[in-house]
């Protein structure tokens, strides 16, 4: 049987360490960010 545990999101933490303790989901986005400067996506 497959057993799953639900997870929360961070909203409203604001270090990694309290992420990782308090078992929330974290999305590293830093590749996003790099592409959307490299690729001036930013609004203009």
């Amino acid at each position: 049987m497959e057993q799953t545990t639900e997870r929360k999101y961070p909203v409203g933490i604001q270090t990694f360490s309290e992420i990782r303790k308090g078992n929330y989901i974290y999305i590293d986005k830093t590749d996003l960010v790099w592409q959307m400067t490299k690729n001036k996506l930013y609004g203009r």
